[in-house]
């Protein structure tokens, strides 16, 4: 019911406690998933250390493999006894964002002129400031890009190729913090 109501998600993953995947919300299209073991992945192993089930963890955007090397967001929670937010933990479920369209939306949707476009790079960067999205779909999960924030969550600069950087620390959402990533445009 999930993945039909919100088309954002690839697949669910329900694990037992040793990361093995037990069930999943697609099947027929991702017939490797059942058994797989993800204890590895630092989604599963975050979820299996959070103290309480009002906790969730949030992996860095990367492909999985499992679901044709798409590029996702995945969200876990521990799946605990009795739904207790202090009960005794059974599992993990995993919740992979489909990254690629969303990302594409955000970064091709920066309003700029079309000759504005055409000498700009419009770029999601996480943390390490490796390109998470980019409006001319380059470097996506391997470039690093050399932002020079000056400690700043915000503002611009001119760099050494004469180029104008803006930049802005994304803010996260209601009461979650986000990942430290940053929205940057990049212009000629």
């Amino acid at each position: 019911m999930i993945l039909r109501a919100y088309t954002v998600y690839l697949d669910l993953w329900l694990c037992d406690t040793r990361g093995r995947v037990i069930a999943h919300g697609r099947p027929e299209r991702y017939p490797g998933v059942l058994g797989l073991d993800v204890s590895a992945e630092p989604w599963f192993r975050q979820a299996m250390a959070t103290a309480s089930g009002d906790d969730y963890c949030v992996a860095d955007v990367d492909r999985c493999k499992a679901l044709d090397g798409a590029a996702v967001a995945t969200y876990s929670a521990a799946v605990r006894a009795g739904g207790d937010a202090r009960g005794k933990i059974l599992g993990v479920l995993g919740i992979h964002f489909d990254w690629g369209p969303q990302a594409d939306t955000v970064v091709r949707g920066v309003r700029m002129s079309a000759e504005e476009a055409s000498r700009s790079r419009v770029l999601l960067l996480d943390a390490q400031k490796r390109v998470l999205a980019a409006s001319d779909g380059r470097g996506e999960l391997q470039e690093i890009v050399a932002l020079d924030t000056g400690g700043r969550r915000s503002g611009s600069y001119r760099d050494r190729e004469g180029r104008t950087v803006a930049f802005h620390l994304t803010p996260g959402y209601e009461t979650y913090a986000g990942l430290g990533w940053y929205g940057a445009i990049v212009q000629r």
